[in-house]
């Protein structure tokens, strides 16, 4: 059911229309404020909404969800809306924006993956009782709330050659990577300024859990109460992971478990961990793919760089390499993406799946040597190039982009918590309910 995928996106907009539609006879706003956070506001209609979600979705779940206690619920949700209007909020300053094309590209993709018709669309929503204007908006905040953190957290992740090495070496004759699994986890946060005591007691909780799973607890209801991961109210699942692209500190534990099965507490630097099994399937890896050699030029709005003045830029570009100045030197000059700019934008060869979907759509239709009219992607505005095209065996490069993946995967959860426990603390929050 599209209801499934769309309980997943939870980001309203920044903007609250409802603040000025409804007033009662003395003037009064009929909906209240649950927070001030920062200039903006979450109002109690958003979280009496999340509510509503969260226990009608745990209702239908098989088993029912057992969700905590009301008071406990709407803390957690409310913590969850206060740093989603956090974000958007710093989406809105660097000038991050999701066009109307990439909204529908990616609504189009979500359609597709449940066998509809993009033109099927609202009247299959609105089965499930969803306004389809709504529904949009609040996909439009997802996305903006995942390229932020791209944008923010993922550039600046680094993987040496040295760890992409060892782990080579690791999944050599590892039978992680022949399967996919599909995963749930439960995530217990160790504050930085934690004391060998409260380490302690946080162990003990983590022991606590485990037996009680033990005994016989239901996971996901375990995840809810107790996890302080992103899908802690979604009982902890994961979804499908390929074992070749699980993050390094799942593949010891999960290639010695069976479908069901639930692993020892286990600690990462900042928190422990417990993982469960719910299912998994044997994967097949492709020894040959087409190619693409692509070079471009990256420009990321900011505080200073407004959108407009971001693609600019580009604009200016485009004529500059048609008037015969380099690509790659323009490159070096002006791209914000770390990974190319030094290489004259030079992203080497490249397989299906390696860009976002709105990059890999311009590489597609473009022939070689051409350079495109700037478009936008979740990271910014872009040019680009393709220099050559090839059928190539990638048998040995899938080990290491797999293990770059899982690796930056890896370093992906635990930098994005650090990062939101920052913009949290830097925020002005005032709860009012």
């Amino acid at each position: 059911m599209l209801c499934a995928s769309l309980c997943a996106i939870g980001a309203l907009s920044v903007a609250h229309p409802a603040l000025s539609a409804e007033l009662s006879e003395t003037g009064d706003f009929l909906d209240g404020v649950a927070a001030v956070v920062n200039e903006g506001v979450v109002l109690k209609s958003q979280l009496r909404e999340q509510t509503s979600m969260i226990i009608e979705r745990a209702a239908q779940a098989d088993p029912p969800l057992q969700l905590p206690p009301p008071d406990v619920l709407r803390e957690q949700l409310l913590e969850r809306l206060i740093m989603e209007e956090i974000q958007l909020q710093r989406a809105e300053r660097i000038g991050l924006q999701i066009s109307d094309q990439m909204l529908n590209e990616a609504i189009e993709q979500l359609a597709a993956s449940n066998g509809i018709p993009f033109a099927d669309m609202p009247a299959m929503l609105a089965q499930d009782g969803i306004d389809y204007s709504k529904f949009r908006e609040e996909f439009r905040g997802e996305m903006t709330l995942e390229q932020l953190r791209q944008i923010e957290v993922g550039r600046r992740i680094q993987v040496s050659p040295r760890e992409i090495d060892q782990c080579v070496a690791d999944l050599e004759g590892n039978v992680a990577v022949e399967s996919d699994y599909n995963l749930s986890h439960i995530l217990v946060s160790i504050p930085e300024s934690a004391t060998a005591d409260e380490v302690a007691d946080i162990q003990a909780k983590v022991a606590d859990i485990y037996e009680q799973l033990q005994n016989g607890a239901d996971f996901g209801e375990m995840a809810v109460s107790h996890s302080a991961a992103q899908t802690a109210l979604e009982g902890g699942a994961l979804g499908w992971m390929k074992g070749s692209q699980l993050p390094t500190i799942y593949t010891d534990v999960v290639v010695n478990l069976e479908a069901g099965s639930v692993s020892k507490p286990f600690r990462s630097a900042s928190s422990y961990h417990i993982v469960k099994v719910n299912d998994l399937r044997s994967a097949i890896q492709r020894s040959e793919i087409n190619q693409v050699q692509v070079r471009h030029i990256l420009v990321t709005p900011n505080e200073i760089i407004d959108d407009e003045t971001a693609k600019q830029r580009l604009d200016d570009a485009v004529e500059r390499i048609g008037e015969g100045e380099d690509f790659g030197e323009i490159a070096k000059l002006l791209s914000d993406d770390p990974g190319s700019a030094n290489s004259g934008g030079d992203m080497g060869w490249s397989g299906p799946g390696t860009f976002v979907p709105e990059f890999e759509k311009v590489v597609d239709r473009m022939e070689l040597g051409v350079v495109s009219e700037p478009f936008r992607s979740r990271f910014g505005w872009h040019i680009l190039e393709v220099l050559d095209r090839r059928v190539y065996d990638n048998t040995e490069d899938v080990k290491v982009t797999n293990c770059v993946g899982r690796i930056q995967n890896s370093k992906m959860d635990e930098e994005t918590r650090l990062w939101m426990q920052r913009l949290r603390d830097e925020a002005f929050v005032e709860i009012r309910v």
